[in-house]
């Protein structure tokens, strides 16, 4: 037996990468061009009104008009792709286009090297009789880092990854997305320490940095929880009868790519290339984690320059781009991928994936849309109208409502706090309501609807690269949603009992 033979001598079949299929590449298309066709009739029908800013964007609050004499030329729902780069949220784009870019190509990488069949076999052997425990502290985790340190976008590269895992264990590769992706987006509606969201509206209130964290911790639990029952509950199923997965036709193609005898198993796990490619590879990725607390200690502590904070918001997505590829890179050529057929492998890797990068232009150009339309000030100030002289558990819900609505619009929790607080919070206290209260209400509709929307390039993104429709999703998690959003008001609802 040659455990040390290369790659390319073990392979029966050229690996295929993050295949997308024509038919969703389609459907995701044509349903983000018919919303950027809506969004585009809402700039003619919506009043549009603007308030003033400050030097740092934050909206003034009491400064609202509205402008009658403005109207968006309808034709910039077509020009709105190319326009989006000349916009603010160009730099953000790129990046995450450059990101789809290395995912590609390092997935390619890993599965050419058989990397990804070793690993799997790994964690197939170790936890085949735990793998529900495994299930719980992985989502653990991925909350966690969502909660702690707001990773959000660099999930992605997590997504994969995971689908192959929760195939290889016997489920489905939903499972997997829910245990990567939604867990980390669902940490962010249990954010802790999340600089993004909890940090900047506490700041924005004058309270003290990440104060309030006790009752934080319970509706953490309380949301990992619900999502873990959520994910153990379909796993159980998809286990007992696969067929009735969402994605069982999909997955099928993926489990034959990855399939092994018994005896390729035993040659996947005694083969110390693979084994040190392995190292080579998780220890890279490791790496990021060192990155996130350097971008949130940079963030959190006093003293530091503005310019610094903002450039240290990027520094994690930068980490995972940068390690996972070379962490790929490097393990591929442990594992005896050298030489040209190692950028040969990485280029057809990245040209699997270009498919998806019209899909973000697109989703982009729908916020572009409706920011240059004027017409996202108009719902703050009419939701600001209705809610004077409610009562605090009303406002809260309100609050709550009001972010999951504008999450439609702007997906950046940093830029809806900018222009939500300075409106609500001098509202929020003539009601009585806390500002904690406020923060936990923003936050709460921040984190529950990051992956809920099709203007959400990262949940687009993510469902392309294990071939599912938006519909499928949705049919796959409004159970959850649901359960989150009321979960959400009984929260709230606490938290004002609590006088939180």
């Amino acid at each position: 037996m040659d455990n040390e033979r290369k790659p390319k001598e073990a392979d029966k079949d050229p690996p295929q990468g993050l295949q997308l299929s024509k038919k969703t590449v389609l459907l995701l298309t044509g349903l983000v061009v018919g919303i950027l066709v809506f969004a585009g009739v809402l700039t003619q029908v919506v009043p549009r009104g603007e308030y003033l800013r400050d030097a740092a964007g934050a909206v003034m609050n009491g400064t609202y008009a509205r402008l009658p004499d403005f109207k968006l030329p309808l034709w910039h729902v077509l020009t709105a792709p190319v326009e989006v780069f000349l916009s603010p949220q160009a730099l953000t784009g790129v990046g995450i286009l450059l990101f789809i870019v290395l995912i590609g190509g390092t997935f390619l990488i890993l599965e050419k090297s058989r990397v990804i069949a070793y690993m799997m076999q790994v964690i197939v052997r170790k936890y085949e009789t735990k793998k529900y425990a495994l299930l719980a502290l992985v989502t653990l985790v991925c909350m966690a880092l969502g909660s702690v340190v707001g990773i959000l976008e660099e999930s992605i590269t997590l997504v994969p990854l995971a689908a192959s895992i929760a195939l290889a264990l016997g489920w489905d590769s939903l499972t997997g997305l829910g245990f990567s992706l939604v867990a980390v987006a669902m940490g962010y509606s249990a954010a802790t320490f999340n600089p993004f969201n909890v940090g900047i509206v506490q700041a924005m209130a004058g309270l003290p940095a990440f104060s309030g964290l006790g009752y934080r911790l319970v509706v953490f639990a309380v949301i990992y929880a619900v999502l873990l029952a959520f994910l153990w509950l379909h796993a159980r199923r998809v286990e007992k009868a696969p067929q009735k997965s969402l994605s069982y036709r999909t997955d099928q193609a993926l489990k034959e790519r990855f399939a092994a005898t018994r005896e390729e198993t035993e040659a996947l796990t005694q083969n110390r290339s693979l084994a040190k490619a392995t190292k080579i590879f998780v220890g890279c990725v490791s790496g990021v984690l060192v990155c996130a607390v350097l971008s949130f200690a940079l963030q959190a502590l006093p003293g530091v320059p503005k310019e610094v904070k903002s450039i240290a918001g990027y520094l994690p997505m930068l980490g995972m781009a940068l390690l996972f590829t070379l962490g790929g890179i490097f393990a591929g050529k442990a594992a005896g991928l050298g030489g040209k057929a190692l950028g040969k492998t990485f280029w057809q890797g990245v040209k699997t994936v270009a498919p998806i990068a019209p899909l973000l232009v697109l989703v982009m150009s729908v916020t572009w849309l409706l920011q240059k339309g004027k017409i996202i000030d108009t719902v703050l100030f009419t939701v600001y109208t209705h809610v004077k002289g409610v009562s605090p558990f009303v406002a809260l819900q309100a609050i709550l409502a009001l972010t999951i609505v504008l999450e439609f619009f702007i997906g950046s929790g940093s830029a809806k706090a900018f222009l939500m607080m300075p409106v609500l919070l001098p509202l929020a206290k003539l009601l009585l309501v806390s500002s904690q209260s406020v923060t936990l209400a923003f936050t709460l509709g921040d984190g529950v609807c990051n992956i809920l929307y099709p203007t959400s390039g990262i949940m687009i993104i993510a469902i392309g690269l294990i071939d599912v429709s938006y519909i499928k999703f949705l049919r796959w998690t409004w159970k959850l949603f649901l359960a989150l959003f009321a979960t959400s008001i009984g929260l709230l609802w606490v938290a004002q009992r609590i006088g939180y």
